[in-house]
């Protein structure tokens, strides 16, 4: 590991851009790291009282598109074949509780996480993966010719939140691990959208999620449907060791030539702007610091036989990785099943057509080897007990099956669509709410995402009544008429 020579004060505006400079930041992944804003920023507590939660972290996994509600987890098969689609059913460990065939293992393990069966909201679209990450409908603002991507004035993800917070708390304003991640890629980056709702948003750069960058072999590869070599999973952040010929003399000698131009820089580097570039610098030779975190995302350490049990795929071991990080420190990881290519339905969960091969053969089965070893690897360690482990997509599918041959599938459907929590005192085996007959609308108990936002930040101990400063510094309360879902919880 390389030390950075000179001075060693560090203010709360972060590490200075001459260290930057110093260490070649530039490669640490262009990080939009999460690190924190001036000192300046303070949380409006209000209500900020702690909950009885018992998560110190939370592990997202996103299945983006939306898994269809009828061929997963809310099958009906009563109801005509038009409807209730081509699988069957199978017994789950929950009585009542109706899994595809295709989910065998989860079926088994159905008495470790609860089912959620009635998430719904009215964001009919993709932009739904901003309502579900922060609990909030979308604002307006141009998302670009495909209508999707992120912008500064979008509501902060919660990993962003949670971020922002530990922050906030920390007497340094400094903390020892990147505490919001996502794997294996940004949302969206493989198929070229950068899509809304995992970033800070107004909160600024400072607190978005820092990321992996798994690439893929070519323009068409989908690397969650295939085994991957280790050389394709290297996780490892790059620029993690000095480049070549950079010896400590030289970097001394760049700091000696850069004091002066420091100095006149002072006055820029009070902007809001370059507070956040700062605070990104400064992870950046926190990174360069620290062997724990470079372990944390070395894939290489884990035992053989148990990253088999995850499956050898991009999101098998991309739940390993999210794992490592939290038991290394990570307070917020998603781990995100996206689209690889653009504009092909048939690389992920946005089933349109061929709904049939591609969930039989790719998407059931991965997530169902996937999710079942993450979940008996937690609770074999202990994990499960301090970790919420939440499963969903930011919608489902139209209750209506299009067979049209090979075209077959189902369309989008934001009204009823399920989601799974485990850990963190989570009651195994529950089912929460009863959908209508065709798993289209919610008959009992319907959960809104400002509700499943209030779960979250309440089983990490936040108090969903917890103000924050909102893009205008007014104090703006994380949860808007939503309510923490404390029958699930023990």
């Amino acid at each position: 590991m390389i030390t950075v020579l000179g001075n060693s004060d560090s203010t709360c505006q972060g590490v200075n851009r001459r260290r930057w400079l110093q260490i070649g930041g530039g490669s640490v992944f262009g990080a939009h790291a999460a690190m924190a804003r001036a000192a300046e920023s303070v949380v409006s507590v209000g209500n900020n009282q702690r909950t009885d939660g018992k998560a110190k972290a939370v592990l997202f996994v996103f299945l983006y598109g939306g898994p269809s509600q009828l061929d997963t987890f809310d099958m009906k098969p009563d109801i005509p074949r038009a409807y209730r689609g081509p699988f069957e059913v199978i017994d789950a460990a929950t009585p009542g509780l109706r899994i595809c065939e295709h989910l065998p293992r989860l079926a088994a393990r159905s008495d470790r996480y609860a089912t959620i069966r009635t998430v719904t909201h009215p964001q009919n679209d993709h932009n739904g993966t901003h309502f579900i990450q922060t609990g909030r409908t979308v604002p307006p603002a141009n998302r670009g010719s495909a209508g999707v991507a992120a912008t500064n004035v979008d509501w902060p993800a919660f990993g962003s939140v949670v971020s922002y917070l530990d922050h906030k708390a920390s007497p340094t304003g400094q903390l020892s691990f990147p505490p919001y991640v996502y794997l294996p890629q940004r949302l969206g980056h493989y198929a070229g959208y950068d899509i809304l709702g995992q970033y800070a948003g107004w909160l600024g750069k400072a607190y978005d999620p820092m990321a992996t960058a798994i690439p893929k072999k070519h323009a068409l590869d989908n690397p969650f449907f295939r085994d991957c070599t280790d050389q394709e999973l290297d996780f490892r952040l790059t620029g993690l060791d000095p480049l070549p010929g950079i010896t400590l003399d030289r970097l001394n000698t760049r700091q000696r030539l850069l004091e002066q131009l420091e100095i006149r820089r002072r006055a820029i580097d009070t902007s809001p702007a370059t507070r956040a570039y700062t605070a990104q610098q400064q992870q950046a030779l926190s990174l360069m610091q620290s062997s724990d975190i470079a372990r944390a995302f070395d894939i290489r350490e884990e035992p053989d036989r148990l990253r088999d049990t995850y499956g050898r795929n991009l999101f098998g071991q991309s739940l390993v990785i999210a794992r490592r990080l939290i038991e290394h420190g990570a307070r917020f990881v998603t781990v995100g099943w996206d689209m690889t290519v653009r504009g092909d339905d048939t690389t992920s969960w946005d089933s349109h057509r061929e709904l049939t091969r591609i969930n039989r053969d790719h998407l059931l089965p991965g997530l169902d080897v996937g999710l079942s070893a993450l979940l008996d690897d937690m609770g074999n360690t202990g994990l499960l007990d301090e970790v919420l482990v939440m499963t969903g997509g930011e919608m489902g599918r139209t209750p209506k099956f299009e067979n049209r041959g090979s075209q077959d599938g189902r369309d989008h459907w934001s009204y009823c669509f399920p989601m799974l929590l485990a850990g963190a005192g989570v009651r195994g085996g529950l089912i929460h709410g009863v959908s209508d007959k065709h798993s289209a609308y919610p008959a009992e108990s319907p959960v809104t995402p400002a509700d499943l936002a209030a779960t979250v930040y309440h089983s990490l101990g936040i108090s969903p009544d917890t103000r924050i400063p909102d893009s205008q510094d007014r104090p703006t309360p994380l949860v808007e008429n939503g309510k923490a879902l404390a029958a699930l919880f023990e």
